[in-house]
């Protein structure tokens, strides 16, 4: 079945807030809790992961070649933690185009002083910078429909929940905003939500900027024809059929943080699907969460992709939906205009750091001065390395 036509993007109602957050669904609910955040300072947890099934050419545009999509999440990692560097461990991976949405985190991470806290759900090999390790592992290829061990899938459910509550206590004035770094995620959101019940085909977004619709579809069908589901499925068999380790480590933070605090799931698809596995765990599993407190954040780029259908997701999932109306369209650096062209996107809990820095009354144009500061002084260091 061929992708849809590209559709116009739904254009977003602007929040009473900040005239640089869009709301996109369930509008009310954004607003409140933009609300309860105004004015206040996050902290940031980003959860790293890994899938086979980003290997597969083609799969993702979050490093060129998949040699180099082996380590993009040890060195977003690394840059997220420490910055621009003449000589990193790892170098952030070269791009079929675009930069790294890291650059944009980092930026607001140092310009903020916000406590980020980092955690392997299931890396290969461990970052170069100081990570918790959730004792999980990497997740095989989506089409095994045997992605990950359903111990692991159980502790890293255990564990999450542990680290929600013991974040939420670290910092008691802050609200809690969950990232993310797994290449090939977009396509282990598919599974996910398809697995879990949910119409999320051609909904999907990905790193390219045309929506590879078809290959992902390809590679979930194949994935559960294999995992052989029941229906309704425990949403533990379907994260262990077909998921990857960071969407059920933040489900389970996001679920104990929301007892305590607000909690913004930082990322596009990805983290909308966190929302549906966290909504099944709940009818499942008995898992109470406070849903007044738990929104998804992302970029603009994401939301009015007119290749993927973000809000139309969101507004199946009845997830509340909003996301920074950051444009990089007047950026001297070509890397940064090509987020308008559609590339690259969001990753790395982008889009929400851009709307916490909105929520402390930073515009647009301080997002993007800054974000092209840390990529000049990154290209600095470059050339002065080469000399």
């Amino acid at each position: 079945m061929p992708a849809p036509s590209p559709q116009l993007p739904d254009r977003p109602h602007l929040s009473a807030v900040s005239k640089d957050i869009g709301l996109y669904s369930q509008h009310q609910a954004a607003e409140h809790w933009l609300k309860q955040t105004v004015g206040k300072n996050a902290q940031f947890a980003c959860v790293l992961g890994f899938t086979e099934t980003g290997l597969i050419p083609g799969i993702s545009a979050a490093g060129a070649t998949p040699a180099d999509r082996q380590f993009t999440a040890i060195a977003d990692a690394e840059f997220l933690m420490q910055g621009a560097q003449v000589e990193p461990a790892f170098p952030l991976p070269p791009l079929m185009a675009g930069a790294s949405p890291v650059l944009i985190s980092r930026a607001v991470i140092e310009a903020l002083e916000f406590p980020t806290t980092l955690f392997n759900a299931g890396l290969p090999q461990p970052p170069t910078v100081p990570a918790i390790d959730l004792g999980g592992m990497p997740a095989r290829c989506v089409s095994t429909g045997q992605a990950l061990d359903r111990t692991t899938v159980e502790h890293l459910l255990a564990i999450g929940l542990h680290w929600g509550t013991t974040l939420a206590q670290r910092h008691p004035d802050h609200w809690l905003m969950l990232g993310e770094c797994v290449v090939g995620g977009t396509t282990t959101a598919l599974a996910l939500l398809i697995g879990l019940g949910w119409d999320a085909r051609d909904r999907i977004n990905s790193s390219h900027p045309t929506c590879n619709h078809g290959q992902k579809w390809a590679i979930v069908s194949q994935g559960l024809i294999q995992a052989k589901l029941s229906t309704p499925a425990d949403p533990l068999t379907v994260v262990a059929a077909v998921g990857d380790p960071m969407q059920i480590a933040v489900a389970g933070m996001a679920i104990a943080a929301s007892r305590r605090c607000p909690v913004l799931l930082a990322g596009g698809t990805q983290m909308l699907a966190v929302h549906a596995l966290m909504q099944r765990l709940r009818q499942h599993h008995a898992l109470d969460w406070d849903m007044t407190r738990v929104v998804v954040g992302t970029t603009r780029w994401v939301a009015e992709d007119p290749t993927g259908d973000t809000v139309g997701l969101a507004k199946v999932l009845q997830a509340p939906l909003l996301a920074t109306q950051l444009s990089f369209a007047t950026a001297q650096a070509e890397a940064l205009r090509a987020y308008e062209q559609g590339f690259v996107k969001e990753g790395v809990g982008a889009g929400g750091c851009a709307i916490a820095a909105h929520l402390l009354g930073k515009t647009g144009s301080w997002l993007c001065t800054h974000t092209e500061g840390l990529l000049d002084e990154r290209r600095r260091l470059e050339r002065r390395l080469v000399r």
